[in-house]
């Protein structure tokens, strides 16, 4: 209970990285997104918001509630070398960081009050970011990872609040329930139809009835509602990966099939991400000739978590590395740099239908495993 808990958020970040490259966006309604009437919003500015706009909202809604806004295809490659950027200057300073997504960090500086004091070093962190991308960053600074996040809702845009633990309580009452992390429509819904509008009212509700309403969630909800979460921050490694690799009964140089392969194995690990809601930066491929030889090769790539974007990157390397003519006895695929973040994230498409395949895709893989569809030029293998 006694941590000091940094979250750090970026504004709009899409909308603010398209501000660095185009200095006449400032100040006017912006959304990023698939560029027709058939995708859907990924980002907007807060000039957008005023009017109803979110993401995820069908992007016709979104021209209809805001035509005068600009419309932005998002760019995810730059989006990915602003999220690193950012990710290096924690990396040299914080003791204990967490990337919890492309565009939000957790920091763990219990202690720092012996040394700088953690309100100061906080500041000159978020100061030092500001400076060094030019992206603008609210900050959380309290008890606990939910506090913090919640203290950042109410310090944007752009903007710092330090919630000290004799104060938490009295910050948490007065907000919303939907300030809430785990608090979706559903639940919000439910809450709100109780007459439970605000954190005070819902901090009274016996334990036992919010688990009868909301399972096991609902206790965990009481508890952040209450300021208690003892959840850690997790260190952010770059070697954090998901791997999967295959030794034949036969050294073979069947390119028809060696491609096909690494396609399966592609879908199988990307499957993996969406369960897990994790995007993947760092593509690499090995290979093990029939000699023993083993090579691999890796390619920062922008986050995603989709087959149809991951597999040209997998076959492309796997072009650079095949340069033998040899029988190849393993072949193996990883994905590294893992945040998390969701589908909607890297997708900037014209249409929705897309993710609407994935999703379904998904939701058979789920149910009958994730050998039970596939390509059709890979479901025997």
């Amino acid at each position: 209970m006694n941590k000091t808990i940094v979250h750090l958020d970026l504004d709009s970040f899409f909308v603010s990285v398209e501000r660095l490259q185009n200095s006449k966006l400032n100040k006017v309604p912006v959304i990023v997104g698939g560029v027709s009437g058939r995708g859907v919003v990924a980002a907007c500015s807060y000039e957008a918001r005023r009017f109803g706009v979110h993401s995820a909202m069908p992007m016709y809604m979104a021209r209809k509630l805001c035509p005068q806004a600009v419309f932005i295809r998002g760019d995810m490659d730059l989006y990915t070398r602003y999220s690193r950027l950012v990710t290096e200057i924690i990396k040299e300073k914080a003791p204990v960081f967490e990337k919890a997504s492309i565009d939000e960090h957790y920091l763990d500086i219990t202690g720092m009050d012996r040394f700088i004091g953690s309100l100061k070093w906080s500041r000159e962190l978020r100061d030092h970011i500001i400076k060094e991308s030019g992206l603008p960053i609210s900050l959380g600074l309290s008890i606990n990872k939910t506090v913090s996040k919640i203290a950042t809702g109410e310090a944007k845009p752009n903007g710092m609040q330090d919630v000290k633990r004799e104060e938490v309580q009295n910050f948490l009452d007065p907000l919303s329930i939907r300030k809430i992390p785990m608090v979706g429509n559903k639940a919000y819904q439910l809450l709100y139809s109780m007459g439970v509008a605000r954190i005070r009212t819902l901090r009274q509700i016996p334990p036992q009835l919010m688990k009868n309403l909301l399972g096991k969630n609902g206790i965990t909800i009481l508890k952040k509602a209450n300021g208690i979460d003892l959840s850690p921050v997790t260190p952010y490694t770059e070697r954090k990966s998901i791997s999967t690799e295959r030794t034949f009964e036969k050294d073979t140089s069947d390119m028809l099939w060696l491609r096909a392969l690494l396609l399966e194995m592609t879908s199988r690990l990307a499957f993996q991400l969406r369960k897990e809601q994790k995007l993947t930066s760092i593509v690499s491929v090995k290979i093990r000739y029939a000699n023993y030889d083993t090579h691999s090769l890796q390619k920062h790539i922008a986050y995603t978590s989709f087959d149809h974007v991951l597999k040209e990157h997998v076959l492309d390397l796997f072009r650079r590395l095949y340069k033998r003519r040899m029988s190849i006895r393993l072949a193996g695929i990883k994905f590294g740099g893992l945040v998390h973040g969701t589908q909607q994230l890297n997708m900037f498409d014209d249409t929705n239908k897309q993710i609407e395949l994935y999703r379904a895709i998904d939701n058979i893989k789920t149910h009958y495993g994730d050998r039970s569809i596939g390509y059709a030029n890979y479901l025997n293998l």
